[in-house]
C-alpha cells in the first residue's frame, strides 16, 4: 500500500479549479444549484472521475453517483460525498471540499492500481444549500426517504422556475432511482467546520459524533395598524411585541444552552409611518438533547402567551415548521477515523455538528460519519471563507485511510 498516496497538493489545485466556476470578484463562489454554472461544475467532475476509472449513474433528482468497482460485486459500496452547489455569496470550500477529496481518493486508488473489495463511490448531492430551492438537502433527503421525489421536483425558485424543469434544462436529469442510495454500505463526508472551535483550539481535525436536534418555528405576531403619529399608549404594536419576543428567545436559549436564530422577518404593512399590525419571523432552535429542546419550545410558547397577556390586543402564534431529531453517527466509522488520526499524529477532537449536512439525512438509513477541518474565524456562507492547504490535506488523509479500511484492500 506504500504506493497509495492521496495528494494534498492536487486536492488544493482542484479546489482552485472548481472555485473559478462561478468565482466572484471578492474571491468567493456563486454556483447555485441547477444553474448553468452548476452544470459546468458537474461536467468537470464527471470527466475527472471517469478518468480515474469511475462510472457515472445519474438519478432522477440529479444526484451524481460515480463508482469505482470493487472485486466483490456483492459488497455494498463505500461512499464519499458532499455537494458542489453554493450560496449566492458562498465560499470556495463549503461542500466542494468533500466532493473533491472523494475525487482525490479515486485518483489515488486508480494511480496505485489498488483493488478494493467493496466498490468505492463518490456522490455529488443535488441542492444541499437550499439557497435557490428550499428546503436544503433535497437530493439526499429524497434519496433517504425524508421527502418525496414529486415534492422536490415541483419546488419553485423565486422566479417560478421548478426544480424538475431546471434539472432537465441543464441536462442533468437521470433515470436511476434515488432510493437505491439507501443501499450504501457506509457514507463519509469531509466538510469545513463552519464554526471557530477547531481553529481556537489549534486542532487540525474534528471527528463528528452526532448532529444536534433541531426545531424550527414560524412566529406570527398580530396587532393592529395605527398612524405613526398616534399616541403610544393604547397601541397594538406588533413590532414592539415581536421585539420583546425576540429578546425573550435569546434569554431562554442562553439559559437552556441552546442555539436560537431569527433569520427572516416580514412586516405588514411595511410602511414608515404606520404602526405594524402583523410581524412574521422564522425561528431556528438547536440543542444536543431533544428533551431540552422540547422544554425550550414549551418555554417559548409560555413566553408568547405572557407577552400577549401584558399587551392587550396582541396575539402571538408559535407554529412548528420543521423538526429534526438528534442524529448519532456510526460508532464503528467514528472509531476508524479516530484510529487514522492517531496513527498519523493529527491533532483532533470529537465533536457534534450543529449544522445540517447530507450526512445527517444519510445517517437515518446508512452507517455514516463526518470529518471537520477548521476554517478561519469560523466564517462560512461568505465569500471570505478560507482554509489552509494543510487543513485540507489532514482531512483528506484521514478520510482516505478510513475509506480504505472500510472498503477493504483486495488480496491477491
Amino acid at each position: 500500500m506504500s504506493n497509495f498516496r492521496p495528494s494534498g497538493a492536487r486536492l488544493w489545485d482542484s479546489l482552485m479549479e472548481f472555485a473559478a466556476i462561478g468565482g466572484t470578484a471578492k474571491g468567493g463562489c456563486n454556483r447555485q444549484t441547477l444553474t448553468d454554472l452548476d452544470g459546468q461544475a458537474r461536467a468537470l467532475l464527471q470527466r475527472q472521475a471517469e478518468a480515474a476509472g469511475a462510472t457515472l449513474t445519474l438519478d432522477r433528482l440529479g444526484n451524481m453517483v460515480l463508482t469505482r468497482p470493487g472485486r466483490d460485486p456483492s459488497r455494498k459500496p463505500v461512499a464519499i460525498g458532499s455537494h458542489l452547489d453554493t450560496q449566492p455569496t458562498g465560499g470556495k470550500f463549503d461542500g466542494v471540499l468533500g466532493v473533491l477529496a472523494g475525487l482525490e481518493v479515486l485518483r489515488a486508488l486508480h494511480e496505485a492500481g489498488v483493488a478494493t473489495e467493496a466498490p468505492v463511490t463518490l456522490v455529488n448531492w443535488t441542492n444541499e444549500e437550499g439557497a435557490r430551492f428550499s428546503p436544503p438537502m433535497m437530493g439526499s433527503g429524497a434519496a433517504m426517504g425524508i421527502f418525496t421525489e414529486a415534492e422536490v421536483l415541483a419546488k419553485q425558485d423565486s422566479s417560478g422556475a421548478t426544480f424538475g424543469g431546471e434539472l432537465a434544462r441543464i441536462g442533468w436529469a437521470g433515470s436511476a432511482d434515488p432510493a437505491a442510495l439507501q443501499g450504501l454500505g457506509a457514507y463519509f463526508e469531509l466538510h469545513i467546520e463552519q464554526g471557530p472551535v477547531l481553529e481556537r483550539l489549534g486542532l487540525d481535525l474534528g471527528i463528528v459524533t452526532h448532529a444536534l436536534a433541531q426545531h424550527w418555528f414560524e412566529v406570527t405576531v398580530t396587532g393592529e395598524e395605527a398612524h405613526g403619529g398616534s399616541a403610544m399608549a393604547g397601541r397594538r404594536d406588533a413590532m414592539m411585541a415581536a421585539a420583546e419576543m425576540m429578546t425573550a428567545i435569546e434569554r431562554l436559549a442562553l439559559e437552556a444552552g441552546a442555539r436560537a436564530t431569527v433569520g427572516r422577518v416580514t412586516v405588514h404593512p411595511d410602511s414608515r409611518n404606520v404602526v405594524p399590525g402583523r410581524v412574521w419571523f422564522s425561528l431556528d432552535t438547536r440543542h444536543d438533547h431533544e428533551d431540552d429542546l422540547a422544554k425550550l419550545a414549551a418555554g417559548l410558547r409560555a413566553e408568547a402567551a405572557a407577552i400577549g397577556a401584558r399587551r392587550p390586543g396582541i396575539a402571538i402564534e408559535v407554529a412548528d415548521f420543521w423538526i429534526s431529531p438528534a442524529t448519532p453517527f456510526d460508532a464503528g466509522l467514528v472509531g476508524r477515523l479516530r484510529d487514522s488520526a492517531v496513527a498519523r499524529g493529527i491533532p483532533h477532537q470529537e465533536m457534534p455538528t450543529a449544522i445540517g449536512h447530507d450526512a445527517v439525512y444519510c445517517a437515518r438509513r446508512v452507517p455514516s460519519v463526518m470529518i471537520f477541518v477548521p476554517c478561519h474565524g469560523g466564517v462560512s456562507h461568505n465569500e471570505a471563507e478560507s482554509i489552509t492547504p494543510e487543513w485540507a490535506e489532514a482531512g483528506l488523509l484521514v478520510l482516505a485511510d478510513a475509506v480504505l479500511a472500510t472498503a477493504g484492500v483486495a488480496k491477491g
